[in-house]
């Protein structure tokens, strides 16, 4: 039996792998400049913290979570989210009380779905967590830099921005109540899922794929009229901080996020070019988790946005980066002076990228691999080389001719053909 990856799993290829870094390093950098700091969280956490802060009527927790016993008997959960974890580490860690805190971080999370193009059950995510700010600014000022970040990946004109508002936890029960009472007398209209959210999680149902609950949408309760004075004031200001950064965006009221702790501003990044994945990045508010954790009330606010769907929107528009900047070529006696030279040449330019050919090989069979390597310079190191003391140095990409120098002056002479 030939063994394959588990269902829904991907592996990375080089050339994927390389977009993932690609973007990775981009928003990495770009966070930086908005005073983010990086947080590294476990990938395997308590059952009990998704079960009580993402929510147990939530899809995510009742179908979509790694959830199993380990060896001492707890119950434990490959994460299917960031926040929660982060969150939690926040708090246990003392960043939350009284202080302001901008994190980041990036991985791999878990749920058990049914896998299609841009949809793993391992998937990754880049997240950023807001704690201590309440007002729309901190808001207004993360979907800038999202905004900016779209612009830097060379997407932005792929990706559009949708807002609501949920309001606070007294509006979405009334909101939820208005629903039941709507949808109930339609039931036979919703499917088996629709029918189990209407006893679980109503506002679940605006998100339905089933073409008889899309039917009832347009005359559905709108959550609108249900918001609360403040929230609907943030809100308000949130949108006037958006049209001032000239930040375009529409407003949806049937976003409401899969996540039960989400209050007042949610958001969603939508693209058309990738079929019926058309989210890729969505976040919100959510002031009332701290709290829901044991810690003094915190606001706060974040977003995800997932990798594996950004790089399907860069595969035609991305360059793999060629694998070396500079290629040995060596006879077999030739070898270790070979590493030798490399190794010089890394401690000369620490970013250069040096292959060195080993194993056997003719030298024409090295220069197709060097070729292939999209080197822009071969080193040619053979036994005449040892013997004098010097290196040949051969450009691949241009038309001057190769020289041989002094292995002292091959830095100097490299220097004028890498850039």
């Amino acid at each position: 039996m030939k063994v394959k990856a588990l269902r829904g799993m991907q592996d990375l290829l080089p050339e994927k792998q390389a977009i993932f870094r690609h973007i990775t390093s981009c928003v990495g950098e770009l966070l930086d400049t908005y005073g983010y700091r990086q947080i590294g969280l476990p990938l395997l956490e308590s059952t009990h913290l998704f079960a009580r802060l993402v929510g147990d009527s939530t899809e995510v927790v009742q179908k979509q979570m790694y959830t199993f016993e380990d060896k001492s008997g707890d119950d434990v959960t490959l994460r299917p989210e960031g926040t929660a974890g982060c969150v939690r580490a926040a708090l246990e860690h003392g960043l939350t009380f009284n202080q302001v805190q901008r994190l980041w971080y990036a991985g791999p999370m878990f749920r058990y779905e049914r896998p299609q193009k841009g949809r793993y059950r391992q998937f990754e995510q880049i997240g950023c967590e807001c704690f201590g700010m309440a007002g729309p600014d901190i808001d207004a000022e993360m979907l800038l830099m999202l905004h900016r970040i779209w612009t830097s990946l060379g997407v932005r004109d792929d990706v559009n921005l949708e807002l609501n508002t949920l309001g606070d936890t007294a509006a979405r029960k009334r909101y939820s109540v208005a629903l039941v009472d709507y949808f109930s007398p339609r039931s036979n209209q919703l499917d088996d899922d629709g029918r189990r959210l209407l006893k679980t999680n109503p506002l679940r149902i605006l998100d339905s794929k089933h073409d008889g609950t899309k039917a009832l949408l347009p005359d559905a309760p709108t959550l609108t009229t249900f918001v609360d004075d403040e929230a609907r004031t943030h809100f308000d200001g949130l949108r006037r901080n958006l049209d001032q950064m000239q930040v375009p965006y529409v407003v949806n009221p049937r976003i409401v996020r899969g996540l039960d702790y989400y209050n007042r501003t949610v958001f969603e990044w939508t693209t058309d070019t990738l079929g019926s994945q058309s989210t890729v990045c969505g976040g919100g508010r959510y002031d009332r988790l701290v709290e829901e954790l044991g810690g003094r009330a915190a606001p706060a606010v974040g977003f995800a946005m997932g990798l594996d769907r950004l790089a399907l929107m860069l595969e035609n528009k991305f360059v793999t980066p060629a694998e070396a900047d500079v290629f040995i070529v060596s006879e077999p006696v030739a070898r270790p002076q070979a590493l030798v030279v490399a190794e010089k040449l890394r401690n000369w330019r620490t970013s250069l990228r040096v292959v060195t050919h080993c194993g056997d090989g003719k030298f024409k069979s090295q220069f197709k691999k060097a070729d292939a390597s999209g080197a822009k310079v071969a080193v040619i190191i053979g036994e005449s080389e040892i013997q004098a003391g010097t290196v040949t140095v051969k450009p691949l990409r241009g038309q001057s001719d190769q020289q041989t120098v002094n292995e002292s002056d091959m830095a100097d002479l490299l220097a004028q053909w890498l850039e």
